[in-house]
């Protein structure tokens, strides 16, 4: 499982000129899945997210999670996290999630955050989406499963 996390000012995603979902202060997190996740993973990893303190405290330090900011989450489903470039010039997706799976785990980890975090906005899985979004920092952090997990 892949978490990009992206600390943001403000985030939304649209599908067909509607927006899905849109937040303000908190992080846009692009979640991607393969078929070797689990809950147990997912669980972590949305600890880990929820937890993650990357918000400045009144010294400038990242100290601050997002319940102590009362940040809010947009999670975005990009099964592209596990492209796979090691050959040619077109990405293979192979390492991907089956859909079905994908999109079962993707809704896990929404409910997941939902029972850590006040507002939760998310995308349509599945759905080509315009995502946008305002980086504060920038700070992007990438959480993959293989790491954590060890």
């Amino acid at each position: 499982m892949r978490f990009v996390i992206q600390r943001v000012t403000e985030a939304a995603v649209r599908v067909d000129e509607e927006t899905a979902g849109s937040i303000g202060k908190g992080f846009l997190v692009l979640i991607g899945v393969s078929d070797s996740d689990t809950k147990e993973i997912a669980d972590k990893m949305v600890k880990k997210l929820c937890n993650m303190r990357i918000f400045d405290d009144s010294e400038g330090k990242t100290n601050l999670a997002l319940k102590d900011v009362e940040g809010e989450l947009l999670l975005v489903s990009q099964f592209t996290l596990y492209a796979d470039c090691k050959k040619g010039n077109r990405p293979s997706f192979t390492k991907a999630g089956a859909p079905d799976f994908a999109e079962e785990m993707y809704e896990y980890i929404i409910a997941q955050c939902k029972s850590e975090i006040p507002v939760v906005e998310q995308g349509v899985f599945g759905a080509h989406m315009e995502v946008s979004l305002v980086n504060d920092g920038p700070f992007t952090v990438i959480l993959d499963s293989d790491e954590i997990m060890k």
